[in-house]
């Protein structure tokens, strides 16, 4: 009869007041349809993985490169992508968002770059950064330090948990799968 009920009224509620639950509105990506990957996530035309294992930049790097061909740290070029890291994470340590990315900015120059050569053609800084330029420290990017999902410049040394990406057609045989 048009009679709102609790239930209702609590997402009203919850929605006025900003109480909406972050991990309602996340959606996973599919798993990697790669043979031997398939704890893998797909995400465009990478497969990721998160690791639970505090390294710094250079360490989680080499450690991605060892799990599997052409792996890197994740490289991020859309919202939805990004959307889905975050997803990654909030699902298996949902204590502690921070992350390394594949980006490192060169040699002070203010440019920043993936680690797997792709373009930088995407940026999510949280506001205010990144402020490198002020300390000339922070040359590593890292995700969800102070603004979930939004992206930070932190120092190369500091250890953080990561996400590991390769491209698919860099495992696949021509003509085993069709790319999406």
């Amino acid at each position: 009869h048009g009679t709102l009920s609790l239930l209702n009224i609590l997402m009203m509620f919850g929605f006025v007041a900003g109480r909406t639950n972050a991990t309602a509105r996340c959606s996973m990506p599919k798993p990697c349809s790669v043979h031997g990957f398939t704890d893998w996530y797909k995400v465009g035309s990478v497969c990721v993985k998160y690791f639970n294992r505090a390294l710094n930049f250079t360490e989680a790097e080499f450690s991605c490169r060892t799990k599997a061909p052409g792996a890197h740290l994740v490289s991020v070029h859309n919202k939805k992508h990004n959307d889905y890291l975050l997803c990654i994470v909030k699902k298996f340590n949902p204590k502690n968002l921070r992350i390394w990315l594949g980006a490192f900015e060169f040699f002070k120059s203010g440019t920043f770059f993936w680690l797997d050569g792709s373009y930088w053609d995407f940026q999510i800084w949280t506001r205010g950064e990144p402020n490198h330029m002020y300390t000339g420290t922070e040359e590593c990017v890292e995700m969800n330090w102070k603004e979930i999902g939004r992206w930070n410049d932190d120092s190369c040394h500091i250890k953080k948990n990561y996400i590991c990406a390769f491209k698919l057609n860099a495992i696949l045989k021509p003509g085993s799968e069709e790319m999406e």
